[in-house]
């Protein structure tokens, strides 16, 4: 075996995951592989261990369909048309779309029919309202496709169980985005919190608002909040959750009253309305000090690039069982608990 074949060999962790035969020689990438974000033993993005060196260049590559071309899916496509090394293994084939919109950005658009048939289509990326992505992911599973979703992957806990299994059965990768772990003041609160005795906290999102119909209830809508409570103190248990409306005025504020494992208290609020600005306000409690509110830690650079280079390692099969087992438990953990909210409060109106 020539040297070239053996240090690409080295490169993954474990056997790829139905991945493309592997082209004859690899080239320098500045450096893929060193500077992936693998996933930590909480489910979640921690520091990668790769070394630097050389990866593979497949001869063909995954071939992608993004479905729905609203902001998350013209990121996506723009990234996949970008030469980023991750970006390297995919193939952009089209985009679905219900709209008639012929192309964008060059970019053909195809039949959902032939999307889901077609042999050169290996991967879809699920971009659509939240509403629609738990059938979409069980269409292009059975068709045989590894998937891509952003958050949340469904409105219900035990679709989403369902659909790991469909693609533990399948043998295909089941991704769900989440950029919130990717982000900087991410990175900052979690070096803030390790290690400290937290006494209390609460995290307040506020936002203009959304459509329940098309984006879900507020606990599965807002899923990325709670999964920086539970990827920063582990999982939580609920007390109580209340929601309060005032749809003439599209004003929604839901109240949720959550606890760590060592009974400490959480409170997560939602608050949308019209004018209300995008905005999050936290103060978190311990021991030895108190952090109050978020400083300015930076601009979030291409984080959606940054997940889809985690789905590529997935596909190349380069995190272990452990790592993808953690993580699977952490979403299906807050998709519970967001059930369990939505119950809590629908059974109180």
């Amino acid at each position: 075996m020539c040297l070239s074949r053996l240090l690409c060999g080295l490169a993954g962790s474990q056997a790829p995951v139905n991945t493309p035969s592997q082209a004859a020689g690899c080239r320098h990438f500045p450096d893929f592989l060193a500077s992936r974000q693998p996933l930590s033993d909480a489910g979640e993005p921690g520091r990668s261990q790769a070394v630097e060196g050389l990866i593979c260049l497949p001869e063909r590559k995954f071939g992608v369909v993004v479905v729905g071309v609203g902001r998350a899916g013209s990121v996506r496509i723009r990234d996949l048309r970008n030469p980023h090394p991750s970006s390297a293994f995919l193939n952009l084939i089209g985009f679905v779309s219900r709209r008639e919109l012929g192309s964008v950005e060059g970019v053909p658009q195809i039949s959902l029919e032939d999307a889901l048939s077609s042999q050169e289509v290996e991967v879809a990326y699920i971009c659509s309202e939240n509403s629609s992505h738990e059938d979409y992911i069980r269409q292009f599973l059975n068709a045989g496709k590894h998937v891509l979703v952003e958050y949340p992957m469904t409105l219900s806990w035990a679709a989403a169980r369902d659909l790991w299994d469909l693609a533990e059965q399948k043998g295909r990768v089941l991704h769900e985005e989440h950029v919130e772990l990717l982000m900087e003041e991410f990175a900052f609160l979690k070096k803030e919190v390790v290690g400290k005795d937290l006494l209390k906290g609460s995290l307040l999102f506020t936002a203009g608002p959304l459509e329940e119909e098309r984006f879900g209830f507020p606990a599965f809508s807002g899923i990325s909040r709670l999964t920086w409570l539970v990827s920063l103190f582990g999982e939580l248990s609920l007390v109580s959750a209340t929601l309060e409306q005032r749809k003439e005025d599209q004003y929604m504020k839901m109240t949720v009253c959550l606890e760590t494992e060592n009974k400490r208290p959480l409170t997560w609020i939602e608050e949308k309305a019209p004018g209300l600005k995008r905005n999050r306000h936290l103060s978190f409690h311990f021991k030895s000090g108190s952090l109050e509110n978020m400083p300015n830690v930076g601009v979030n650079k291409n984080i959606f690039l940054k997940d889809q280079n985690i789905f590529v390692q997935k596909l190349l099969g380069q995190f272990s069982e452990k790592e993808l087992a953690a993580e699977k438990k952490r979403i299906l953990h807050c998709l519970w608990l967001a059930e369990e909210i939505q119950k809590h409060c629908c059974s109180k109106e």
